[in-house]
This record gives C-alpha cells, structure tokens and sequence, in this order.
C-alpha cells in the first residue's frame, strides 16, 4: 500500500507541476499584464479600453448576439433529441436525425463562416437556387447562422444525454391522470429538462462568447469581443497590455457560466428507476415532428453542401463546369502536404499525452486513497481548465513563453491542447473509473502484483472503452482547434486551420473548403474507427477481466 500511495504521489505531483507552469503561470502572467505598468501596478489600462466606445460596442455586440444564438440552438437541439426519444419514427430516420445534429463539431468553426458566405451571399448557392438573398451575410445574421450551427451539436448532446434518463412512465400517468397535451408536456418532459436546458444554453453562450472562426469570417463591421482582442494582439501596432484586459474581461463571463453550470446541477430531477414505456401511436405528433426533424436537418445540411460543390467546379460563381483540378492542387502542394501532416501529428500526439493526463488524474480522483485535497486540486484544474477560452489560453502561452526555447513549437501547441480540452476527458475517465469495483487494486496486492502491474493488467482493460473515447474527443477537438492556437502557431508550425486563416487574406476559398473536407474526412475516419474500437472494448470487459484475475495472478502465485 505505501508503493502505491507513493507511485499516485509521483502522479499527483507530476500533474500539478505541468499545469502549474502550463496553466497557473500564463493565467497570473496574463492576470498582472493587465495591471502592470512602467511603473508599477495601475488600472490605467482598464480606464483605456473601457473609455474606448468601439470595445463597450463589441462587448454589447458579443452579448447579444451570444445569448439569442444560445436560445435558438437549444430549441433547435431539444426538437431534435424529442424526436429520437419521443415520437415512433422510423429507426434509421432518428439516426440521421442524429448525425445531422452532430455533423457540425467535425469541422473547424472558421469553415462555417466561409460556408455561410458561398451559401446565402449574393453569389451564394442558396441565394442562385431560390434567387433572392435572405440576409446579410455579414453581421449580426452571419454570427446568429454560424454560432447557432457550431453550438447545436453540444446543447443536443447535452439534452439527447439527459432524456435517455427521464422516466417516460410519467407520460402514461400524466394522461391517466387526466392532464391536457400542454401539462403532460410540461410535467412529464419540460419540468425534469429545465436544468439541462438552462446549462445547454449557458455552454452554447459560453462557446458563442469566447468563439473566434465564425467572427473572423462573416463578423463585417459588427465588432465581437473575440475580433477585437485579435486586432489588438495581431493588428497593425500590438498592445499587449490593452490585449490582456481584454482577456481578462473575456474570462469574467466565462467564469459566471461554469458556476452557474455546477450551480444548475442541483435542480436535475433524478429517478430510482428509470421506465421505458411505450409510447402510444400518434400519427399526427410523429407527422409534426417528422417534418420539423427533417426541415431543421435539410437547413444544417444546406450549410455543408457547398463545401463539396465549390471545389468541384471550375470558378464558383462565373465558371461551375466540373473539375478536379482545385484538389489536384491541393495534394500536389508540397506546403499544403506538411501542414496536413502537422495537424495530424499535432493531434494524434495531443490525444496520445492528452489521454495519459486524463487517465493518471482520474486515477487519483476516482481509486486512490490520497488525501481530499489532493482529489480537491485535480478537480480544481478541471474547473479552471474549462472555464478559460481558448484565445485567452493561447494569448497567455504567447506572454509566457516569447523568446524561449518553446515559443512557435509544437510541444508548446500540444501542451496548449492538452491544457485546453483537459476537463471533458478527465470527466469522462472518472466517471468510468468510479463505476468499476472498488476493491480490484486491493484483490490483487494481496496476490501479490504490484500496483503498476493491476492497473495495467486489471484497471486498464475494463477502461480500454473510456481510453478509447477520450483519446478521440482529444483528436477530433484538436483537429479543429484554431482559437487557442491562432497566437502560438508559427509559419514552420502552421496546421490546417492556421492555414485556413491564412488562405483567408488571399482570397484562396477553393484551398480552404479542400482543406475542410480534408479536415472532415480525417474526423470521420477517426470517429469512426475509434468508435468501432470502443464498442468492441465495451462489450468484452468481463472476459478480460476474468482471464487477468484469475489465471494470471494464479500462474505468478503457483511460480
């Protein structure tokens, strides 16, 4: 016991040192940046960028048009998981109800802005199809289009979770009860959502907020507090310390969301038991919902298909005879072939160090002995970690380590990644590791294995299904990243949503929606194979299990 209580230690302390020179120290680097002048400490800084009108306009822009983006995904993402758990639609149709709902968190934000000009532009495909031009395109409607299509995905997720554990017996009691259409709907489904519905629309404001793709593409003239931290910090003249106040208030609401996130918590309904009851047939509901399902998936759709149409023609609007030659280009790019390969290099080694960092944290949390406090650090990190932007993240990296031996490296944008993305997967890993039996490291000491040997032998087997999809939530994220990395990625470091940014100044679309389908492409894959794995994993953890308690531990002990 004390060689495991040292080896969890060394865990422990290697964890907290590598986020408190990659988390701590940029945060209060950034922190003192805003409050230090030349001499000495001042809040002139503050009075400067408050006093200017444009940054009060952006601030006012970036909270108006976060909070009504935040509405609309959450009611768009509750239409579509209802239809997967309350209507009897056909099978298939719910999973592409739920694919389409998902699709979007495979693509980088910046491409949804791009996508959103080629569609309902002046020259756009929607816009040639319909003839006429439903919105301008840049702006307040762009930011409500592109925000809402990159938020969806997570407030589904977040309320398709949550209705899979809600006791659809209500329903049938509800009606025996004698209860109008409204109040069923609003005792049985509405009432035991209204926490996951209140943090649905805090996470989507929250991403809205501190989003930087879709304002960099269709923001216009209509200035968020993500641009104006961008121009500061790689505008014509940078100014470090009005970049780091801007940051500063970027992180307050960020901060506010994620307390009100743990504070919501407390008002989920849970059940002892959870009833699958059938529903009973309603042709006319599942008519209703069916047509609403399929014009809100025609209306996501609509957004992406022009990525696969711009490429294939020859000059997208004037010349649309069909071509490969804007792939040919593409894959014959000897420049455009290395940032590929560094992107997936970047995220296959931040998912590989990403996911050791979650498992040895979760480790600690979910089956050590440590102390309370040392699971209280480790949790703290979680909350942090989640409650700094990625352009904040990725503006203090740029403060710490200018003129080191880090700075532009991509050890420094793994790190970046690791740091960034590190909550979800901690979550995900502790939640599995608290549900296995808590007495396995114990069993097998006292047959004598060490307790590195039991979690390789006996722990991580029985996790191999959470490693697997921690390992692809890091990969995925980290392909589509550009927010946290826009500061620190240099031109020999450059991947593929840099790129895309940088293709952006030249007018360069065809690259850029190549690039995108390339980015796409990647996640698909990798999705798919991880997910494959994953299950497989999932379904043979009792086999796995026995043949290493028994006949391993068995044959050490004969020898």
């Amino acid at each position: 016991m004390k060689r495991k209580s040292w080896e969890l230690k060394l865990i422990f302390l290697v964890l907290v040192a590598v986020f408190a020179v990659f988390l701590a120290v940029p945060a209060i680097r950034l922190l003192l940046k805003s409050f230090l002048g030349e001499d000495g400490l001042t809040g002139a800084y503050y009075l400067d960028v408050f006093s200017g009108k444009g940054f009060t306009t952006a601030l006012g822009n970036s909270f108006a048009v976060s909070i009504v983006s935040a509405l609309v995904a959450v009611g768009i993402a509750f239409v579509m998981a209802y239809i997967i758990h309350y209507t009897r639609l056909p099978r298939g149709f719910k999973r592409f109800v739920q694919a389409v709902a998902t699709l979007p968190m495979f693509l980088p934000t910046i491409t949804y802005g791009f996508a959103i000009i080629y569609s309902f532009g002046k020259q756009g495909l929607i816009t040639r199809l319909l003839g006429h031009q439903f919105f301008d395109i840049y702006g307040f409607g762009g930011l409500l289009v592109g925000y809402v299509i990159y938020t969806v995905p997570v407030a589904f997720l977040l309320i398709h979770n949550t209705m899979g554990y809600v006791d659809k017996k209500t329903l049938v009691v509800s009606k025996a009860m004698g209860d109008g259409t409204l109040s069923t709907f609003w005792i049985a489904i509405l009432r035991p959502l209204l926490g996951t519905l209140a943090g649905a629309f805090i996470q989507s404001f929250f991403l809205c907020f501190t989003d930087f793709g879709i304002p960099a593409s269709v923001g216009g003239d209509y200035d968020v507090i993500a641009t104006v931290l961008y121009n500061e910090m790689l505008g014509g003249v940078p100014d470090f310390n009005r970049g780091a106040v801007i940051s500063v208030v970027m992180l307050l609401p960020s901060i506010v969301s994620i307390l009100l996130l743990r504070f919501l918590e407390r008002y989920n309904i849970r059940y002892d038991r959870i009833s699958d009851a059938d529903l009973r047939r309603n042709p006319g509901r599942d008519t209703a919902w069916g047509l609403s399902g399929t014009v809100l998936a025609i209306l996501i759709l609509c957004m992406f298909v022009v990525i696969f149409v711009v490429p294939l023609v020859e000059r997208w609007p004037y010349q649309t005879g069909f071509t490969l030659e804007h792939f040919q280009e593409v894959f014959s790019d000897n420049e455009l072939q290395t940032v590929y390969l560094n992107s997936l290099g970047m995220a296959l080694a931040t998912a590989l160090f990403g996911t050791l960092a979650a498992y040895g944290a979760a480790l600690i949390t979910a089956r050590s002995k440590l102390p309370g406090w040392c699971k209280q650090v480790i949790d703290a990190i979680a909350l942090v970690t989640n409650t700094i932007p990625g352009m904040v993240l990725g503006l203090a990296f740029l403060f710490v380590f200018s003129g080191t031996s880090l700075q532009n490296t991509f050890p420094l944008m793994i790190l970046c990644n690791i740091v960034h993305y590190f909550s979800t997967p901690y979550l995900m890993m502790k939640n599995s590791l608290s549900k296995m039996n808590a007495g396995w490291e114990t069993t097998a000491m006292l047959m004598g294995d060490s307790w590195p040997k039991t979690i390789l032998r006996v722990v991580t087997p029985n996790a191999a299904a959470s490693l697997i999809e921690t390992f692809s939530y890091y990969f995925i994220n980290s392909m589509v990243t550009i927010s946290a990395l826009i500061f620190i990625a240099g031109a020999r470091t450059m991947v593929l949503t840099t790129m895309i940014k940088q293709l952006q100044y030249v007018n360069r679309f065809n690259e850029v929606f190549v690039l995108s389908l390339l980015i796409l492409a990647t996640n698909l894959i990798a999705k798919g194979l991880f997910s494959c794995l994953a299950s497989y994993k999932a379904s043979h953890p009792v086999k796995e299990r026995r043949s290493i308690q028994l006949f391993g531990n068995r044959k050490e002990a004969v020898q």
